[in-house]
């Protein structure tokens, strides 16, 4: 017989924090991104530059398959771009965009609002 966990993260303000951000960001009319889209596109904006699909995989730990379809919605968003990489033909560079900027400068707006004003507790 297993016995239920009883684990108490209502005390938890990192998973408030989130859980506001996400429930504002889907509300929001901007891109609806998944976690994996996210993550990448966060390493992409908070990480010197270059970056490469085979470099991104190894970071996340992901394939490179993985990398090239959330980097294909990334770029059909507007978020990031390809180039071609002028030292090596043979290699795609992964590059910020201004759009990417702005979206990202106004998720850590709404992230820090939340933190202010743990807006809409009881509502959600």
């Amino acid at each position: 017989m297993v016995l239920p966990m009883n684990i108490d993260l209502v005390g938890h303000e990192g998973l408030k924090l989130w859980m506001h951000t996400l429930i504002e960001t889907v509300r929001s009319r901007e891109a609806d991104l998944t976690s994996r889209q996210l993550a990448l596109l966060l390493r992409i904006y908070l990480k010197p530059q270059p970056h490469t699909v085979r470099g991104l995989a190894n970071a996340l730990n992901v394939s490179k398959p993985v990398i090239t379809r959330a980097v294909d919605t990334l770029s059909v968003l507007g978020l990031v771009k390809r180039i071609r990489d002028e030292a090596d033909k043979r290699n795609v560079l992964i590059q910020r965009t201004v759009k990417g900027a702005v979206f990202l400068a106004d998720f850590a707006e709404t992230m820090e609002k939340a933190n202010i004003h743990g807006e809409g507790e009881e509502n959600v």
